[in-house]
């Protein structure tokens, strides 16, 4: 049996704080959701930032989160709906605009993007 780990989400949009318990082999939001928590999604494969959060406290695996650059994951911003709990957690819900501009804004505002998107620059 996988280790679980007790997660609290603190949802902006609503100003609801859930805490769930999450096994280390499982996703954290849809583990939350099987416990009751509404919170922000779309497309549940790690390619949008609508479930994206900023990361409060604790450690999570994100390996398949394709939708944010590796510039966003060091500062601590993870996708809830491919990310793996590897202890207690602390996480505040983002708004999918301001991690979106924060991620492509400095390049599509000022026309910078000639071929691809910027996700895998360093």
């Amino acid at each position: 049996m996988s280790k679980l780990h007790r997660i609290t989400i603190r949802d902006r949009r609503t100003q609801k704080t859930y805490q769930v318990e999450v096994p280390e082999d499982r996703y954290i939001l849809h583990t939350a959701e099987q416990q009751e928590a509404v919170l922000p999604f779309s497309c549940r494969n790690g390619a949008c930032t609508a479930c994206a959060v900023k990361v409060i406290s604790g450690e999570l695996e994100q390996p398949e989160a394709m939708g944010l650059s590796p510039k966003l994951k060091k500062d601590g911003y993870a996708l809830l709906c491919v990310s793996y709990p590897r202890s207690d957690l602390v996480v505040e819900t983002q708004d999918e605009d301001e991690v979106y501009e924060m991620q492509f804004g400095r390049y599509f505002a000022k026309g910078k993007v000639n071929f691809g998107l910027p996700l895998d620059e360093e």
